[in-house]
């Protein structure tokens, strides 16, 4: 009750009467410090913050609180920036005081340096608070899962190769301009023809000619690369232009590769030997059910009786949402020390082992939406099954409301580290706003 009390008195004065997400998340981090002590390690290499100097780059108090109030407002970096200067409440709620506003590329570099293994214990804390204050009590907990998508564009082989001879190019471009011997031949104009050529075209004896040329062509640009990762220079800018084109030449191969089986010998090549993107390369191909392919990462989530998020795991490659019941479940008991007396979940979880599994975990009623074979959902009775049914449902409308209002449709963060710690930021500011909401209607009972 400490927060709810905390919280009554504060949302009755007039900088926080119109901000109340802020004011929720102002008093919890007032509440528990530990919260930034758990990401002290990652923000400051040694741990410890510096009292000495001219104190012009932002305490980690500061970065956390600018971190959330950027993902409570679906931010980039360069309108957090300006929010310092234009919102009186977020100079408040980042404790600006009187100080100068801090730069966008300050914020980026220090929020960036926060990973996903902290914020899942961020997460836990909340999740914690919120049944200290009697919103959550795990007693039922309900599982799906959902694919955010990385922020590429379609692949197909034609547009890989592509990418590859542009950024072969960009590469050679700047590495030119460090090293005045260095030369190379410019291919952009007569692959990008072949290229749109490509895409145009329907026949398939006509698309095999034009990805030869197109692939010719590609050879002689890993040629270049190739030389100009041997060639010797001083200087670092160009030593490490070098050393992004050894990082690209594998990639090259395999692009080729990959290309030349499937387009030239008519080869199935195996998703684990494809790359969907130069750029991310963490990229997995998902493919639910009947259901459009998708480019990005399975995550999932469950959830208990106040809407909060209790566990988020974002995977690597395409497991069954079979497999995925037990770890959930086994991560929910070590993180809360409480078993879950009711489990639903939708179909796609359900198999005998987990049915097996959740009895003896302790679990009393074990619901799975479709059920196949002789397979029968364990409840104490009917109803039961139908009200846990009809509360696992409720699960869909969490994960719209976390895409659309929290920018998870498509993760725009580059790298594997920064897609998964995106993604528990936008859980996190999701939590934020439903423990803000229960707290709203608990003071509207009370009044």
């Amino acid at each position: 009750m400490k927060l709810f009390n905390t919280l009554k008195l504060k949302f009755e004065k007039e900088d926080w009467k119109n901000n109340q997400d802020f004011c929720l998340i102002d008093t919890i981090l007032e509440q528990h410090p530990e919260i930034y002590n758990i990401l002290m390690g990652e923000i400051i290499e040694d741990g410890k913050e510096s009292t000495l100097g001219r104190q012009d780059t932002p305490s980690v108090e500061q970065i956390v609180r600018a971190a959330i109030y950027k993902e409570m407002k679906s931010l980039d970096y360069r309108e957090l920036a300006y929010a310092q200067i234009d919102s009186r409440i977020c100079a408040t709620f980042i404790k600006l005081d009187d100080r100068k506003p801090f730069s966008f590329q300050l914020f980026q570099s220090y929020i960036s340096k926060i990973k996903a293994s902290s914020l899942q214990k961020v997460l836990v804390t909340i999740n914690k608070i919120a049944i200290e204050e009697g919103y959550e009590d795990i007693e039922k907990v309900s599982q799906d899962s959902t694919i955010v998508k990385a922020n590429i564009h379609y692949p197909t082989n034609n547009s890989l190769v592509w990418d590859c001879i542009k950024e072969s190019h960009r590469l050679l471009e700047h590495l030119k301009k460090e090293m005045s011997s260095m030369s190379y031949r410019d291919y952009l104009k007569t692959s990008k023809k072949t290229f749109f050529k490509i895409n145009n075209t329907k026949s398939k004896d006509i698309r095999v000619d034009l990805f030869n040329k197109q692939l010719i062509t590609f050879t002689k640009v890993i040629n270049e690369v190739s030389n100009a990762i041997k060639k010797k220079s001083g200087r670092i800018l160009a030593i490490g232009i070098q050393m992004s084109l050894e990082k690209l030449a594998p990639l090259l191969d395999q692009v080729y590769s990959m290309t030349y089986r499937k387009e030239i010998l008519g080869e199935s090549v195996p998703n684990d030997e494809k790359i969907f993107s130069i750029y991310e390369l963490h990229t997995d191909i998902i493919v639910k059910g009947g259901r459009e392919v998708l480019f990005g990462h399975k995550i999932n989530l469950a959830t208990g009786k106040s809407n909060m998020i209790l566990d988020c795991e974002v995977l690597q490659g395409n497991p069954s949402d079979s497999t995925l019941y037990q770890p959930t479940i086994e991560r929910v008991v070590e993180n809360y020390n409480i078993t879950p007396r009711d489990s639903s979940t939708d179909g796609g979880y359900a198999s005998l082992l987990n049915m097996e599994y959740g009895k003896q975990k302790g679990i009393t009623n074990i619901v799975f939406n479709k059920i196949v074979g002789s397979m029968k959902n364990i409840v104490s009775s009917l109803s039961m099954e139908t009200r846990l049914k009809k509360w696992r449902s409720g699960i869909e409308a969490v994960i719209s409301n976390l895409k659309r209002g929290y920018d998870l449709r498509i993760c725009s963060w580059k790298g594997w580290e920064h897609f998964q710690a995106k993604v528990l930021w936008s859980v996190l500011a999701y939590n934020f706003r439903v423990l803000t909401a229960h707290t709203i209607n608990k003071i509207a009972r009370l009044e």
